[in-house]
């Protein structure tokens, strides 16, 4: 409470304990999923104290809630509203946030309403799996009186807002003997004094729907006809850029198997068990109304690119295309109806013999559509075990789904140049690839680094939230599986900056054979290791992509005794020429940053000090020995290659980047 001085007292911290205990239960809420609150008294600016609300708001997760996540709002005159007739959802917003006694507090949430028309001081709300598998029935009431009776009360199924907040007032005034709500195809509500008595009440009420499912999956188990598809996965690495290059969106997976998915995809029913719907109206803006499911793959055809088997998958997304253009053109044009579009992509889709693949423009996105869908699996599977599941029908989907109060949960970020793109990036751990890594991701890439020190690279991924693995690149296996890692991590391949390199130094007369063909290997060979598998899979995707090449200006100007990275950077320039010649038809787009002098690992000092002296420099202005006299860094180099990655009719080029230096400019 001393964090917050008049912002929190024990109702406020209490009820901040209790309502994490529920958020961090995934089988009760997930994803800014369920609200809580509780009616205390706080101190205004008049220095009065004054009845307030204080209830979940909005962009809060229950699992992480804090004092600031509990706007406080004046609850007299925001319960009094319950007197109105009608009330819009712009001027129920409005009502709340004019009553706020924190003008900077964020939204109360959507529900506000229904917890100020309630008499109860705590109050607990969750879409917990196994009360969704009850209240998702087509005999949801008869089902919920055998196994509640008098203890919940029920109510119909209203959009959230200012009619749901009036029903369930008056629900609860019909049964005042109830403890709490059961809101079909909505979840439950439970109150109490105290915030452990409507805690435990709702982990009650819970269990009590945990323990009537087993006891109806009991009954069931050995008499399923149900069957499980023998048969091998097909290859994720290689139909994944297929299915992402389908799509309209720039999105990236996240794909799940476990033994409850894999029964579920392989279920001779899974058209009807998948498509009618989400568990709760909540999800359908994260998940759609709808997955996309993929006919059973064959594995030989994955790995021979058959025509077949790639018209497949392209042939069932146009599919659902068209089904959720019509889905939206019926709604609109039915009802007489003024909506825009959203993209026509699935958010979750279904692959027999293999399991379920979140969609998203960023990787938080795609894991949140495949935890909902994993916990949807859950309830439906237990609904079927109770009745038979039945969610909502399409026109109230639509409704929530382009409900602007539901759509504003997605927030309002603005679109950054590298969104939903997947770049891999070699060298990563330091230098030019970490500040590479750094600026990609400030404009929305998503990354996969590789680094052979493990240590370095793993530090710079952990503040950048992406995988990474220690790869050598001499070895062609590892470096081929680092790309089919990436690609199994995100669904594909847009780009890669191939910027590791090391720089040895022998006459070429005294150069031994093992020196030359090491540096041949990293300067030249693995970059096309990389480039070449890189390139396969941007062609699966037939979305274009690019690749980038660190070059150096010894490729155009070589210095004594610094032949054998010379000649292979100079065959590096000559390898990206061919791939933007053999790649162009296929979009993909062959650039190369031509860097000098960029203060690095890459020479070490005793190296740096004979480099000087022999151009007769101290140490210190050898990095400034350029047409401007200023010392390049990696972040320059950096922002070189974010422009040719962002340069869409660039290809062939070569970008120098090092303070000017006539003798090493190429054409």
């Amino acid at each position: 409470m001393e964090k917050y001085p008049g912002l929190c007292n024990q109702d406020i911290a209490l009820r901040v304990y209790s309502s994490r205990l529920i958020g961090r239960e995934s089988s009760l809420v997930l994803h800014g999923g369920g609200n809580t609150s509780v009616k205390t008294t706080l101190q205004d600016d008049l220095g009065d104290q004054v009845k307030v609300l204080c209830v979940k708001g909005s962009g809060w997760d229950l699992a992480t809630l804090d004092v600031p996540g509990l706007p406080a709002v004046r609850l007299d005159s925001f319960a009094a509203l319950r007197g109105r007739d009608r009330l819009s959802d712009e001027a129920m917003v409005n009502a709340a946030r004019t009553r706020l006694l924190d003008s900077r507090a964020p939204n109360p949430s959507v529900e506000a309403l229904l917890h100020a028309f309630l008499p109860h001081r705590f109050i607990d709300h969750s879409h917990a799996d196994s009360i969704l598998s009850l209240v998702d029935q087509e005999h949801a009431e008869v089902i919920c009186k055998r196994i509640y009776g008098d203890r919940l009360a029920i109510v119909p199924y209203v959009m959230p807002g200012f009619e749901l907040a009036k029903l369930a007032a008056r629900c609860h005034e019909n049964h005042p003997r109830a403890s709490g709500l059961l809101l079909l195809q909505h979840g439950l509500f439970t109150y109490g004094e105290t915030a452990r008595s409507s805690y435990e009440l709702h982990i009650e009420m819970v269990s009590l729907a945990e323990q009537y499912i087993a006891s109806k999956k009991g009954a069931l188990r050995g008499a399923s006809s149900r069957r499980v598809v023998e048969s091998p996965p097909p290859r994720y690495e290689h139909f994944a850029p297929v299915l992402r290059g389908a799509l309209r969106s720039g999105l990236v997976f996240d794909l799940r198997t476990s033994a409850l998915i894999r029964a579920f995809v392989d279920d001779p029913e899974l058209g009807r068990l998948a498509g009618q719907g989400p568990a709760t109206p909540d999800h359908v803006i994260r998940t759609k109304s709808r997955p996309l499911i993929l006919g059973l793959l064959d594995d030989k055809e994955a790995l021979d690119g058959a025509e077949g088997w790639v018209s497949q998958i392209h042939d069932a997304v146009r599919e659902y295309h068209r089904d959720y253009e019509c889905y939206f053109s019926r709604q609109v044009m039915d009802r007489g109806l003024e909506r825009v579009a959203l993209d026509p992509d699935p958010r979750v889709v279904l692959v027999p013999g293999l399991g379920l693949i979140g969609l998203g423009p960023d990787p938080q996105s795609a894991r949140t559509a495949a935890d909902l869908y994993e916990h949807t699996i859950s309830v439906i599977v237990d609904a079927e075990a109770v009745g038979s599941y039945r969610p909502l029908p399409e026109s109230d989907l639509f409704d929530m789904e382009y409900w602007p109060l539901e759509q504003a949960k997605l927030g309002t970020k603005s679109h950054r140049a590298l969104e939903g793109q997947v770049v891999l990036i070699t060298g990563a751990g330091s230098g030019i690839g970490e500040a590479t890594a750094r600026l990609f991701s400030t404009h929305g890439a998503c990354l996969c680094l590789v680094d052979i020190d493990g240590q370095k690279v793993a530090s710079v991924a952990e503040s950048l939230d992406c995988p990474w693995e220690a790869v050598d690149l001499c070895d062609s296996s590892a470096l081929h599986r680092s790309v089919d890692r990436c690609v199994c991590h995100y669904g594909g391949l847009d780009g890669v900056v191939s910027n590791a390199g090391r720089a040895p130094q022998s006459a070429m007369d005294q150069c031994p054979q093992a020196l030359f063909d090491q540096s041949l290997q990293i300067n030249l060979i693995a970059h096309q290791e990389l480039a070449a598998s890189a390139s396969r899979v941007m062609k699966r995707q037939g979305k274009g992509g690019f690749l980038l090449f660190n070059a150096s200006k010894a490729a155009f100007n070589p210095g004594p005794n610094f032949g054998p990275y010379a000649v292979a950077k100079a065959g590096l320039v000559a390898l990206m020429k061919q791939y933007a010649l053999e790649g162009g038809a296929a979009g993909i787009r062959s650039n190369a940053v031509n860097a000098d002098r960029v203060q690095t690992g890459l020479l070490p000092r005793e190296m740096l000090e004979a480099r000087a002296r022999a151009r007769g420099l101290k140490t210190e202005d050898y990095f400034r020995a350029n047409l401007l006299s200023v010392r390049v860094r990696a972040e320059d180099v950096a922002g070189a290659f974010l422009h040719l990655a962002l340069a869409p009719s660039t290809t062939g080029g070569v970008l120098t980047v090092d303070g000017g230096n006539i003798a090493a400019s190429p054409r």
